[in-house]
């Protein structure tokens, strides 16, 4: 394996487990059995690595979650927010080939850039991979064509935060649901349970 493979993969597994701000240069050069310097050779700085990390999996992501969601955007027939939000899942299963647990570490690392405040990497998501923000929010137009674009703007995030907290604590969840009700979970499993509870919360009645 390569130097910075080394490096991509020891700051993956340390950044879904203990965060960006919980992880630092010096545990991710000893996990990968790497000096600093080859950190800053490959990278350049932490930011850096953190745009890398997330990069890998976004650039296998991004080609098929467009493509998903222009099936839905050129229907002929308005779709329903469920399966807005259902075409999602094919792509983000998709990623537990590219890498094993993909679909969860990606998740879990989705989760951290927004529960660790990492405000550049949302931006740097929306900005490098503008189809898929582009395509969803016509998606959702096309649901729900009552929704102005401030109504989409908080309800987005509203979801986002519902996404984020479960698939942070995904892990949590499926613990759970085998301790406590007898149900092995997989992620897919969890991905499926929050879809209808997203889709009716964008799909919610307006205020009068």
């Amino acid at each position: 394996m390569s130097t910075k493979n080394k490096i991509l993969d020891a700051a993956e597994n340390l950044f879904a487990d203990k965060g960006f701000n919980g992880t630092s240069l010096r545990e991710i050069t000893s996990l990968a059995d790497v000096n600093l310097a080859a950190v800053n050779y490959h990278f350049g700085s932490k930011k850096e690595l953190i745009k890398a990390v997330m990069s890998r999996y976004m650039n296998e992501l991004s080609p098929r979650l467009e493509a998903s969601l222009s099936v839905i955007c050129q229907q002929t027939t308005p779709p329903d927010l469920v399966e807005v939000f259902s075409a999602f899942v094919e792509p983000l299963l998709s990623l537990n080939v590219f890498k094993e647990n993909g679909t969860s570490n990606f998740l879990q690392l989705l989760g951290r850039g927004y529960t660790d405040s990492q405000g550049f990497l949302r931006w740097f998501l929306t900005t490098q991979y503008p189809g898929v923000i582009e395509n969803f929010v016509t998606a959702v137009q096309r649901a729900y064509p009552e929704l102005t674009a401030e109504d989409i703007f908080w309800r987005l995030h509203f979801t986002m935060g519902t996404v984020v907290f479960t698939m942070s604590s995904s892990d949590a969840l499926m613990d759970i649901a085998q301790n406590d009700f007898a149900q092995d979970v997989a992620i897919e499993d969890v991905i499926q349970k929050v879809i209808p509870f997203v889709a009716a919360g964008v799909g919610a009645p307006l205020a009068k």
